[in-house]
């Protein structure tokens, strides 16, 4: 186990390198020069522009820039906001609760929908498990957005039961109410997804020899499903969820600006939309951490689970 954690660990470490690389030179590499943007188009003198340079650090060369904004990574210093003119470390902790209240609503949707949907599709075969079929079908293949402009149509506007993109909300649960919308748009795929696989996991056990002799003894029909079937199938359920949980912080950019949440996705576009370099790689490398340290977690829940799976074998990825 102590083997395992330190090599997973270094792993982390050097994806987390990579990606640090990645995101600074495919932000500096694109196309425009900062500093327009830091001006907003407004003209400006040869010292003011080079003065904006030397602020940002741009009149350094790019590997130069690398290691100074590494280096202040690493002391849990991103820079500042040239969008906002705000420390981005506590730009991103203004934004932080709203997105993990909104990924946490998110993620309860898809595990009680996604796993419920796929026990009943698998306990009961014919009109039932050919809707669940089509019904998850249907949400995978929807686009967030597009399940966004529809909810926001029949449940806001024709409905008036939730309220639309924007407002403030008054407190937790009034939060939550306004986060229900946007909760449903971003789980509705992921739900569907984790449907069809609950439903493979349970149909592959359900037909094990020992569900069978269980069966046969006269163990009631729920105790067999509940210590012989759901139980063995919660490892690919569980693997599958926590890609998942990653994909849902990624995707929240999109659902996030189609409600007018002020979340870390919405930042994220703007960011990209204002080439505001230090909030995108740090929205970005936080992402990516984020990703690994989830399925960190998972490979080592899985052979808790289920004892069958170990920590070298088909339970890890």
């Amino acid at each position: 186990m102590t083997r395992y954690l330190i090599g997973r660990i270094l792993g982390l470490a050097a994806v987390l390198f990579a990606t640090s690389v990645v995101v600074f030179g495919s932000v500096h590499l694109a196309p425009g020069d900062p500093v327009s943007f830091l001006l907003h188009g407004r003209p400006a003198t040869p010292e003011a522009v080079a003065a904006l340079r030397s602020q940002y650090h741009l009149d350094d060369p790019l590997a130069v820039q690398y290691a100074k904004w590494l280096g202040g990574v690493l002391q849990g210093d991103f820079g500042s906001s040239a969008q906002y003119h705000q420390d981005v470390t506590a730009l991103i902790g203004s934004r932080l609760p709203g997105t993990a209240l909104l990924v946490g609503y998110a993620a309860l949707l898809v595990a009680v929908v996604g796993v419920a949907a796929g026990v009943l599709a698998a306990l009961r075969p014919g009109p039932l498990d050919r809707a669940v079929l089509l019904g998850s079908g249907v949400a995978t293949a929807t686009p967030s957005f597009v399940t966004a402009i529809a909810l926001v149509s029949l449940f806001s506007v024709r409905l008036g039961w939730f309220p639309g993109p924007g407002g403030t909300p008054a407190g937790f649960s009034d939060r939550l109410y306004h986060l229900t919308l946007p909760a449903f748009a971003l789980a509705l795929t992921f739900a569907g997804l984790l449907a069809r696989v609950t439903r493979s996991a349970m149909l592959d056990e359900l037909g094990r020899e020992h569900v069978e002799v269980a069966r046969a003894r006269g163990v009631p029909g729920w105790t067999v499903v509940r210590r012989h079937v759901l139980r063995n199938a919660l490892g690919p359920v569980v693997t599958v969820g926590g890609t998942m949980l990653a994909g849902l912080l990624i995707s929240t950019s999109i659902v996030e600006t189609a409600f007018d949440v002020p979340g870390l996705g919405s930042l994220l576009v703007q960011s990209v939309t204002a080439k505001d370099f230090a909030v995108v790689q740090a929205i970005t490398l936080l992402s990516v951490g984020a990703f690994v340290l989830v399925n960190l977690a998972v490979d080592l829940l899985v052979p808790l689970i289920d004892p069958r799976l170990s920590l070298h074998g088909e339970g890890s990825s």
